[in-house]
C-alpha cells in the first residue's frame, strides 16, 4: 500500500473515532465549558519487572509534562483484578485509557466497555484482541522475533545446530508476533536440516522460574549437547542461564533475550548471555503518552501503521529496535542512558 495513502487512511479513521467521542463526552471541557486537566487511566499487567517500572515512571513523567493527570492500577498478572481496574477507569469517566493486558483476549469485553462509554482506549505495547481498540503503540515486534532468530542463527558454527526454543506467555499476543518473525527466519533453515529444534515451550506469564522448570526439563531429556537457545525476552533468558549454570554450561551456548534488563545486560558483559534486543523504551512512553493526551483531549493522531487484532485492523505507532551484544551494549544501552556503566560488571 502506498504509505501516503495508509497516513491518510488512518488519520481519517481515528478523526471519526474521535469525533464520536467527543459528541458523547465532552472532550475535556467542564460542564461550564472550562478547560479542565485530561485524566487518563493506566492500567497495568504488573510491576513486578523492571521494565514496567521503567514504563510507568516514563509515561506518566511525559503525560504530566503535556499537562495530563495519569491514575495507575496494577493488576499483578491477575485477569479478574485488570477487568475491575478498567472498570473503575470508566465508573470514573476518565478521559482516555491506556492499557498493558495481561492476557489479551481477556481484556477484549473491558475495552469494549470503555469504547462504548465513549473513552478511546490505546494498547500499550500489548495489543487486546478481537476489540476496538482505538490505537496501538508498540514496537515492530514481529521484527523483534527476526532479530533473535537472525543473531541466533549468525552465531552457530556455520550456521548450523542444536536449538531450544521458549517463547513466552501464551496468552501474550507479543509472544505470538515474536514467534511469527523468529519462524520467518529459522524455518529456510530447519527445512534444510541445517537448524534442529530438540525442544520448545511457552513460558507461562514470562516467569522466569517457569522458563528454569522448561529448560531443566530440555536438559533432562535432550542432555547437555546444544548450540543455543532462543528465549523471547529477558526474564525467561535469566531462568535458562540460572538453569545452565547449575549444570556448569552457562556461556556455552547462544542464549538470546529482549528488553535490555539491567540483569541482563549484565550477564552479556559476564558472557553468560548473548545478546538482547534493546527497546528504546522512552521513545515508545513519550510516543504514547503524547497519543494519549491529544486522545484524551479528543484531538487527531496520526498513526502510519496498522495491526490487525484479530477483527480490527488498529492505526498504530512502531518504534524501531535494536540487537545489542557485547560489543554494541556501550555505544547504544549506556550511551542512550538506559543502563548505567557503572553498574555493568
Amino acid at each position: 500500500m502506498n504509505p501516503r495513502i495508509l497516513l491518510v487512511t488512518t488519520s481519517l479513521v481515528l478523526s471519526v473515532l474521535i469525533g464520536t467521542v467527543i459528541a458523547r463526552r465532552g472532550g475535556g471541557v467542564g460542564e461550564g465549558g472550562e478547560r479542565r486537566v485530561p485524566v487518563i487511566g493506566l492500567s497495568l499487567d504488573t510491576l513486578k519487572e523492571e521494565r514496567w517500572l521503567r514504563d510507568r515512571d516514563r509515561f506518566v513523567a511525559a503525560a504530566e509534562r503535556l499537562g495530563a493527570r495519569v491514575e495507575v492500577l496494577s493488576a499483578n498478572s491477575d485477569d479478574k483484578v485488570q477487568a475491575q481496574d478498567m472498570n473503575a477507569f470508566i465508573s470514573k469517566r476518565v478521559d482516555a485509557i491506556v492499557i498493558v493486558p495481561h492476557d489479551a483476549k481477556a481484556m477484549t469485553q473491558s475495552v469494549q466497555a470503555a469504547r462504548e462509554a465513549g473513552i478511546p482506549v490505546l494498547s500499550y505495547d500489548r495489543l487486546v484482541a478481537d476489540a476496538d481498540v482505538t490505537l496501538y503503540a508498540s514496537f515492530e515486534n514481529e521484527k523483534v522475533g527476526g532479530q533473535q532468530a537472525q543473531y541466533l542463527l549468525s552465531k552457530l558454527p556455520g550456521g548450523k545446530g542444536r536449538i531450544i526454543r521458549l517463547y513466552g506467555s501464551k496468552s501474550d499476543n507479543n509472544a505470538h508476533l515474536f514467534k511469527k518473525g523468529q519462524d520467518r527466519v529459522l524455518q529456510p533453515a530447519i527445512d534444510r536440516g541445517d537448524v534442529k529444534v530438540i525442544f520448545e515451550d511457552w513460558v507461562q506469564d514470562w516467569k522466569p522460574e517457569n522458563a528454569k522448570k522448561i529448560m531443566n526439563a530440555a536438559i533432562s531429556s535432550q542432555g547437555k549437547e546444544f548450540e543455543g537457545v532462543l528465549a523471547s525476552n529477558d526474564g525467561t533468558a535469566g531462568g535458562v542461564i540460572q538453569a545452565l549454570m547449575e549444570e556448569g554450561i552457562a556461556g556455552k551456548a547462544v542464549v538470546t533475550g529482549q528488553d535490555a534488563d539491567l540483569a541482563a545486560c549484565q550477564r552479556i558483559v559476564r558472557g553468560t548471555q548473548t545478546m538482547t534486543v534493546y527497546k528504546p523504551l522512552q521513545v515508545l512512553a513519550e510516543s504514547a503518552a503524547a497519543a494519549a493526551v491529544k486522545l484524551a483531549k479528543r484531538e487527531v493522531v496520526v498513526a502510519r501503521a496498522t495491526v490487525n487484532n484479530g477483527k480490527y485492523d488498529v492505526p498504530s505507532i512502531l518504534s524501531d529496535t535494536v540487537a545489542v551484544d557485547k560489543a554494541n551494549l556501550f555505544d547504544t544501552v549506556v550511551k542512550d542512558g538506559f543502563q548505567p556503566a557503572d553498574q555493568l560488571k
